[in-house]
């Protein structure tokens, strides 16, 4: 247990579906995704109609504007409860998840269901604790997520929190380790999204082997080693990849919680401590993809023309090249910021393509240049809206529509990811997204979080 708490780690009690429970059915997508695609979750429910589905007790975004979000959070509320008494779920033996999934693409990741400790994690900027957020947290996003969250008996995660493990110790070995044991789950995902494949981890010299290999990662100097960094720098070892405002919320509800407890119950609720799912950034099936940005309610020519003011009132240069096609404008960004001291966004609306670029930015991204004149516009232009799009033909066809402006970034290299939060602190919001939308997290495991 003391190692354990050492680095912020503990054995889950998870609990998944009974066997009679269709899990083409019950398992989708992290409710943050197709945010701008109503007719994807109206689709889904469809096909899940009455079946017992974890798209009963989520609230997917591309809903939370509509007149029924009271009502809805009733409903999950309600089917949770149902869901536990009438055994739809069934807890497992303590133990961690061992998951391999295989997405629509042929690519195959790791990843590890453990529960962390949330008095190890902090998002607010400057944070040095063991667990940290990996972009910047949207505080408004917070409360109605702490709504739906501060009622609920389940947590089903779709939050995936990286390590930065290159020796590959902690969990590429279970996949030999457990080769021969018969898999929890092993299915199709709805909707193009892979395949699947879980096995319980409940053997205690492998949990040892594992948090022993997690203790190595968090050894202080071995870490200032590894980064090229004093000791005024305490250890990262978890950085939050996905998911960030909804672990966010998990504390947010932890701290208005603990405020009532007792020393005991202090130490041993369930809510100190959150569902996740762990995989290494250096995992080859895990690829990290531009989060891009469609602007709603514009005229693009006049977006364009604010951001040469808003640049050049800031010191930096600014410039549009033109383009007859999307691949000439993605090659020449690409070109752009292979340069010192320039970052490049391509953009695309009804009449074409461009290319903008930025001389001498104040941000050390690329997406940061453009969210901070976004944040700027939007609070300028109360009509004007955003949405944070994944997939490069998804921003296209949006940024196309008339009144639309769409912007298409560049990829950041996840070997980069560790080493620029350690030193900078968090990224700009929305900087990379693991995978495309379809590659997300499933919803699948539960676990209680009430006593």
């Amino acid at each position: 247990m003391e190692i354990t708490k050492r680095i912020g780690l503990k054995v889950p009690e998870v609990m998944l579906p009974a066997k009679s429970v269709n899990l083409e059915r019950w398992a989708v997508v992290a409710c943050d995704q197709y945010t701008s695609q109503r007719e994807y979750w109206d689709g889904l429910a469809d096909i899940v109609g009455d079946s017992p589905s974890t798209l009963h007790i989520i609230f997917p975004e591309v809903y939370l504007e509509d007149t029924d979000g009271d009502q809805r959070i009733q409903r999950i509320t309600s089917t949770m409860e149902k869901y536990c008494n009438e055994n739809i779920l069934e807890p497992l033996k303590p133990g961690f998840v061992y998951l391999k999934r295989q997405t629509s693409r042929g690519s195959t990741r790791d990843g590890l269901m453990v529960l962390l400790d949330l008095e190890c994690y902090d998002y607010s900027p400057g944070s040095q604790t063991l667990i940290r957020a990996t972009e910047g947290t949207v505080l408004q996003r917070i409360p109605p997520r702490v709504r739906i969250r501060e009622g609920a008996c389940l947590e089903l995660p779709h939050i995936m929190v990286l390590i930065d493990d290159p020796e590959r110790t902690v969990i590429e070995p279970l996949s030999g380790e457990l080769a021969s044991k018969t898999p929890l789950y092993d299915f199709d995902l709805v909707k193009d999204g892979g395949h699947v494949k879980g096995f319980l981890v409940d053997d205690t010299a492998v949990i040892n082997r594992i948090t022993n290999a997690l203790v190595k990662l968090a050894d202080p100097a071995a870490f200032r080693k590894k980064y090229d960094v004093g000791p005024e720098k305490e250890v990262l070892l978890y950085a939050v990849g996905d998911g960030n405002h909804s672990l966010a919320t998990a504390k947010a509800c932890w701290e208005n919680l603990k405020r009532k407890l007792s020393a005991k119950e202090h130490e041993n609720h369930p809510a100190r401590y959150a569902l996740v799912e762990l995989v290494n950034v250096h995992d080859k099936g895990l690829t990290f993809e531009p989060i891009h940005r469609v602007l709603f309610s514009v005229k693009p020519e006049s977006v364009l023309s604010a951001m040469s003011d808003y640049f050049g009132c800031n010191g930096q240069g600014f410039g549009v090249e033109y383009f007859a096609d999307g691949k000439s404008a993605m090659d020449h960004m690409k070109a752009l910021n292979s340069e010192a001291s320039v970052h490049a966004v391509a953009c695309v609306w009804e009449k074409g393509w461009g290319v903008i670029r930025v001389d001498n930015p104040k941000s050390n991204l690329s997406v940061g240049s453009l969210q901070a004149f976004i944040d700027e516009y939007v609070k300028s232009n109360p009509k004007v809206s955003v949405d944070y799009i994944h997939g490069d033909d998804v921003t296209e066809a949006l940024g196309k529509k008339p009144g639309n402006l769409g912007f298409l970034l560049p990829v950041m290299d996840k070997n980069d990811l560790f080493k620029t939060v350690i030193l900078d602190g968090v990224l700009p919001r929305k900087t990379f997204s693991m995978g495309e939308a379809d590659e997300k997290r499933y919803y699948l495991e539960c676990r209680k979080i009430t006593p």
